[in-house]
């Protein structure tokens, strides 16, 4: 025979009290797994940007303190910090005139392939022309060709038409082999424009020229400047196409740094200043459009 159990009832204020104490250990496990992500993140942050603070410690001690030990010595002897590396690196008429360089040739390159590929992309996503769809597929498969295969042809052609060892040469080199990702990826960013806003526009009576301007440019704008922080950073540490087509009597960063290395040592108190130097420009580009950076990148994960 079974006896029944009478159910003890909870007191009112118990369930609440209950679900606040559960609430709290959720609260609390969210909390905790956040500060551990936070923390992890902070850790692989710092571990990544270890060598980049070895080098800028590096640039700042002597030859002989270099010599004697690694760059952690300064956390022990600040004192040992100076700025004599930088005065010779900067008194040093090849890497100044480099540095110059460098922008002479990084600067156009970025822009021909800004405005070519905005051109271009707008005119494979919107204009109707025959071959259209083939041609993008030609240019597509340019992706995949390596700057290895080319660099023999085009030194001959260069050498052919006097721009071997040039500015414009390395400009041009750089151009071409920007084109085909910068045409790529504007013309997917372009197509995702809604067609109804180009037809007002249309309607309106803007032209295709004044349409590209107005419309197509200001959206694409996250877009551009991301291709143009890839290709700025692509051109500006690039060393192979530089040592093959660049003027050797005035070259780029890269290559004049290379050129600096003494036949006996490692030569750390020219590089260090000189590697950190170079960094300088690429890190304040990227800092400065980070913005319109991650704008593009999520622009373009979204769509």
């Amino acid at each position: 025979m079974k006896v029944a159990v009478p159910a003890v009832a909870l007191p009112a204020a118990a369930a609440p009290t209950a679900r606040r104490r559960a609430a709290g250990r959720a609260g609390f496990s969210k909390l905790a797994a956040s500060g551990l992500v936070r923390l992890f993140l902070v850790g692989a942050a710092l571990f990544w940007l270890l060598p980049t603070v070895g080098l800028l410690l590096s640039s700042f001690l002597s030859p002989t303190d270099l010599n004697e030990g690694g760059w952690w010595q300064v956390l022990t002897a600040p004192s040992r910090l100076t700025a004599g590396n930088y005065e010779r690196l900067l008194a040093n008429d090849t890497i100044t005139g480099s540095l110059l360089n460098t922008v002479a040739i990084a600067v156009p390159a970025t822009l021909l392939v800004l405005v070519l590929g905005a051109f271009a992309g707008y005119a494979f996503a919107w204009l109707d022309f025959p071959g259209r769809d083939w041609l993008f597929l030609v240019v597509v498969g340019l992706l995949v060709v390596p700057v290895q295969v080319a660099l023999i042809p085009v030194s001959e052609l260069f050498g052919a038409i006097g721009l071997f060892e040039t500015t414009a040469g390395v400009v041009l080199f750089h151009t071409a082999f920007g084109l085909p990702f910068a045409v790529f990826l504007l013309r997917n960013f372009f197509a995702q424009i809604p067609r109804e806003l180009l037809e007002a526009a249309r309607l309106d009576g803007a032209g295709e020229l004044r349409l590209f301007a107005r419309v197509v440019l200001p959206l694409g704008a996250p877009a551009i400047a991301s291709l143009g922080i890839f290709q700025f950073l692509w051109v500006w540490n690039d060393m192979l196409v530089a040592l093959v087509f660049a003027d050797s009597a005035n070259p780029p960063v890269t290559v004049a740094l290379q050129q600096q290395v003494r036949q006996f040592g490692n030569n750390i108190d020219v590089l260090a200043p000189g590697a950190f130097l170079s960094m300088v420009v690429p890190l304040v580009v990227f800092f400065a459009f980070q913005r319109q950076f991650v704008s593009g990148v999520m622009a373009g994960a979204i769509k």
